[in-house]
């Protein structure tokens, strides 16, 4: 039998993973997205393939076919904010890895309430100090939807908003930070 809880993997490896430039590219996007491990991005490579697999199959259909099921693919991908409306099948051919990770929730945190690192809002999110709407989400790699962006915010009990604030307010601007530099050269 098995375990019926993981019955397959959401990933594949890269077929060559001793290209030195491949990987520096996923040590660069590691850094700058703060994904715990490699198997994360490759997670991401693989839903973006089987994206593409799908505009790729309906490119190949008939018009009338491809009349039918285009809008249901592109509603998903604008529904999640990366397409827009407007947009075709090559704009989701031309999709990077760095979009559909630039919608994961500990990404949108990151950027929306200034912690100073990716990690840090990732350890926010797992320790349930981020709330969508009415819910906790602790799940760093949850993709947020559009509609659901403008609800994140702090749940009521975090303290982790108030030591944000503190933080910046102890922090001296560079320019702030040479007038004090003068100010104490001339005493």
């Amino acid at each position: 039998m098995g375990d019926p809880k993981n019955p397959r993997r959401m990933w594949k490896k890269p077929k060559r993973p001793l290209n030195y430039e491949l990987k520096m590219a996923e040590l660069k996007i590691l850094g700058t997205f703060g994904l715990r491990t490699k198997r994360e991005l490759w997670k991401a490579h693989t839903e973006l393939s089987r994206v593409r697999h799908q505009a790729r199959s309906l490119l190949a259909l008939r018009q009338e076919e491809r009349q039918e099921k285009e809008p249901i693919l592109m509603n998903s991908l604008s529904r999640i904010g990366l397409v827009s409306n407007e947009s075709t099948l090559d704009d989701v051919l031309n999709l990077q890895v760095n979009d559909l990770l630039s919608r994961r929730l500990q990404t949108i945190v990151s950027r929306n309430f200034g912690f100073k690192t990716p990690y840090q809002a990732r350890q926010a999110v797992i320790h349930g100090h981020i709330m969508i709407g009415d819910r906790k989400v602790n799940i760093p790699s949850y993709v947020v939807k559009l509609e659901e962006e403008k609800n994140i915010h702090f749940s009521p009990e975090s303290k982790i908003q108030d030591i944000l604030q503190s933080t910046k307010k102890q922090e001296i601007p560079p320019e702030a930070s040479e007038d004090v530099k003068s100010q104490l050269s001339d005493a």
